[in-house]
């Protein structure tokens, strides 16, 4: 039996890869229940625009399937990044430069096409239009459909280690709680839990349907529109590490004002809902992904990208475990990485 352990975006993705390739008896199992856990809380962000090779890849790489996928699963409409400082502007070029060299379609552009923004203080802007917003738990319910219909089976509110005996191979896909389970196979994974919060304003409802992601790059203040709403998020000034989700009040006038600042048609709204979900974070902000020990394989420690480059991901793994090889250079992500002296973080983790 392949046991896949997690059924939020990136073990929806390697199961439903499997079945793709044919595998048999595979089982698709959730302490609770699909997109139930961190995917259900993402900001559902799909861009490629990183700072490093080894994320953009990945993220170029799963781009083409949600572009298959459509609305209402992922819409196309881009991400636009705002530099206000020269030193910003230097840094925004330098990643767009390394992103089109890897075959990225990235422009520097007037970022005035987008109707209602302020930019009076904007000195750089860069946009992709393959980039865009989608709705996380729906895509990965409807992968994990395909997969069902394709002879995965599917148990939600099973506890993987209760599967460990009955299992030839394990897949670990469990998000923040990964380690936990890698513990219970004899791997440790330097996974920690990071808590990272979303807000929702009151509806909108002249929001333009064209609206693309925006992302102040200095302080990595970003909005989308979600229907008639704009979601808001930006890292806390403290990182919150721990498995808690509580909602954090004292910064709603903050992330207002500097809507309210960098897109005045929002000035007035208020907070209609907030959440907060947990990124998977490695001590380098790259994926572990691939063999992590005989007959265990990892799809985790995505730093808060899982969703955007599974895809990805799920291909590259569902390959490994079935032929044996991957079409995907899966060595940079691999456990073995940790304790060396190279180290590339990336730096771009909304």
């Amino acid at each position: 039996m392949i046991l896949v352990a997690g059924a939020g975006a990136a073990g929806a993705n390697v199961a439903y890869h499997l079945a793709l390739l044919g595998a048999e008896d595979v089982v698709l199992c959730d302490r609770g229940e699909v997109a139930g856990g961190s995917t259900s809380r993402a900001m559902g962000g799909v861009r490629q625009q990183f700072s490093t090779a080894v994320e953009v890849r990945l993220a170029r790489d799963s781009i083409d399937f949600f572009a298959g996928l459509g609305p209402p699963f992922f819409e196309q409409v881009g991400y636009l990044f705002l530099a206000t400082s020269e030193a910003g502007a230097e840094a925004l070029e330098e990643r767009r430069a390394l992103q089109a060299s890897l075959g990225v379609p990235v422009e520097s552009v007037d970022a005035s096409f987008v109707r209602g923004l302020a930019l009076d203080d904007v000195r750089a802007a860069v946009f992709c239009a393959e980039d865009g917003v989608a709705d996380p738990p729906a895509v990965a319910r409807e992968l994990v459909r395909r997969a069902v219909e394709a002879g995965v089976e599917l148990r939600e509110h099973t506890d993987a280690a209760s599967l460990l005996e009955q299992a030839d191979t394990v897949v670990i896909a469990c998000g923040p709680w990964s380690a936990e389970l890698g513990r219970r196979v004899g791997v440790e994974l330097p996974i920690r839990p990071l808590c990272r919060q979303l807000l929702a304003t009151n509806a909108l409802p002249s929001l333009p349907a064209s609206l693309p992601m925006v992302v102040e790059s200095e302080t990595g203040f970003h909005f989308r529109r979600r229907g008639e709403r704009l979601v808001l998020a930006m890292g806390d000034a403290q990182p919150r590490w721990g498995f808690a989700t509580d909602v954090d009040e004292t910064v709603y006038d903050d992330r207002l004002a500097r809507l309210a600042r960098r897109y005045p048609p929002a000035a007035g709204l208020g907070i209609a809902e907030a959440w907060a979900g947990l990124y998977d974070m490695t001590p380098d902000a790259h994926p572990i992904v691939g063999r992590v020990a005989d007959g265990v394989y990892a799809a985790c420690g995505f730093s808060g990208h899982g969703f955007m480059q599974s895809p990805a991901v799920g291909r590259a793994l569902a390959e490994l475990i079935v032929t044996g090889a991957s079409s995907l250079d899966l060595a940079p992500y691999g456990l073995g990485r940790f304790g060396e002296e190279a180290a590339f973080p990336e730096t771009l983790v909304l």
